[in-house]
C-alpha cells in the first residue's frame, strides 16, 4: 500500500490502528521468518498441548497437540469427524477447550470470543467464507472495519479508499481482479478464497486457519488457492491448513497432523515423512491393509 493511501486512512476513525498494526506485524513476521528460517527452535505463535473437547458424553477432541510458527503450514487431516471442525472452533474462540493447554505467542490462555482470537492475530476463513454475494468486492474486503472519512452528520463511508486499498492490497498479494467493483459473488471459489486470505493479511493476522479452502474446488482453482496460501506464508503468517487432502497438504505443508475420531494419528515434519506414507496413514494404514486381505477372493 502507497504512503498516500497509509496517511489518508489515518483519517479514519477506529480503521488506523488497525491497518497500521497490520503493515507493522506483517513486516516483523516477515522479518522474522527470513532471518530465523522457516523451522526453528522459537516461540509458537499457537500451541495445543493435550487439548481435549467434550461435548457432554461425546468426545470431540483427545490429546490433540499442534504447533503454527511464522512461515511455516501446518496441515490437519483427517476424515468427516476427525474433529478438525472443533480444533478449529477452540483456536478461533468459538468454543473453550476442556483439557489440555492453548498457549498464543507462548502466554497460556483461554480464548473467549472469536474477536478475543481476533485481536490477538488469528484470523480464521471458513468454508463458508461470510461473503455477501451481492457486494462489491471492496465492500467484502472491508466488511465490519469500514474507515470512514467527516465529521458529525457528514461522517461517511471512505468508499474511494476502500476500493484503492482493495486493488493494492489483492494485487500485492499477486491477486489481479478485472474489477473491485463487481460483486464478489461472481468470482469463482477459487478467487473468493484467494480475496478472503488478502483480507485476513491486510488487516494485520498474525495466524491464519483455513477451513477447507479447496475442498469443493477443481484442479485449477484449488492450485490457485495453495499458490496464495504459500504466498500467506512467505508474509510472515503462521497458517493451519485442514484439509482431507493429502495431495494438497504435501505440496505446501512443513507439519503434518493427522486426526482420526477426534485423537492423534499422527504428527509428522515434512522431512520424517513421504507423500506416499502420509496417504497411507490419511486411508488408514493398517486398516486398509487388513481390508484389502478380508476383501480378497479365495
Amino acid at each position: 500500500m502507497t504512503h498516500s493511501a497509509r496517511t489518508e486512512a489515518g483519517t479514519a476513525a477506529g480503521t488506523e490502528a488497525r491497518t497500521e498494526a497490520g503493515t507493522q506485524a506483517r513486516t516483523e513476521a516477515g522479518t522474522e521468518a527470513a532471518t530465523e528460517g522457516r523451522i526453528g527452535a522459537r516461540t509458537a505463535l499457537v500451541e495445543l498441548s493435550g487439548v481435549s473437547k467434550h461435548y457432554g458424553a461425546v468426545r470431540a477432541l483427545h490429546g490433540v497437540s499442534l504447533e503454527v510458527h511464522a512461515g511455516e503450514i501446518t496441515c490437519v487431516l483427517g476424515d468427516n469427524g476427525a474433529g478438525k471442525s472443533t480444533l478449529i472452533k477452540i483456536i478461533a474462540g468459538l468454543h473453550q477447550h476442556d483439557g489440555g493447554v492453548l498457549r498464543v505467542d507462548g502466554e497460556e490462555t483461554r480464548l473467549a470470543s472469536p474477536r478475543e482470537a481476533l485481536d490477538r492475530g488469528i484470523a480464521t476463513v471458513h468454508q463458508d467464507l461470510a461473503v455477501v454475494g451481492l457486494m462489491p468486492v471492496w465492500r467484502n474486503f472491508f466488511l465490519g472495519s469500514e474507515p470512514r472519512k467527516g465529521a458529525g452528520p457528514f461522517k461517511r463511508l471512505d468508499v474511494d479508499l476502500m476500493r484503492r486499498t482493495t486493488r493494492e492490497e489483492l494485487l500485492r498479494m499477486g491477486i489481479d481482479l478485472r474489477d473491485v467493483d463487481q460483486p464478489i459473488g461472481t468470482l469463482s471459489g477459487g478467487e473468493r478464497q484467494c480475496v478472503a486470505i488478502a483480507r485476513a493479511v491486510h488487516f494485520g493476522a498474525k495466524v491464519l486457519v483455513l477451513d477447507e479452502p479447496t475442498a469443493a474446488l477443481g484442479v485449477k482453482q484449488s492450485g490457485t488457492v495453495l499458490k496464495y496460501v504459500a504466498a500467506a506464508r512467505d508474509e510472515g503468517l503462521g497458517v493451519v491448513f485442514i484439509t482431507h487432502n493429502p495431495h494438497h497438504a504435501y505440496l505446501v505443508g512443513d507439519r503434518f497432523v493427522l486426526l482420526k475420531r477426534g485423537a492423534m494419528a499422527g504428527n509428522h515434519t515434512r522431512d520424517a515423512i513421504t507423500l506416499e506414507e502420509l496417504t497411507r496413514q490419511m486411508a488408514g494404514g493398517n486398516e486398509l491393509d487388513d481390508l484389502r486381505h478380508e476383501l480378497r477372493r479365495s
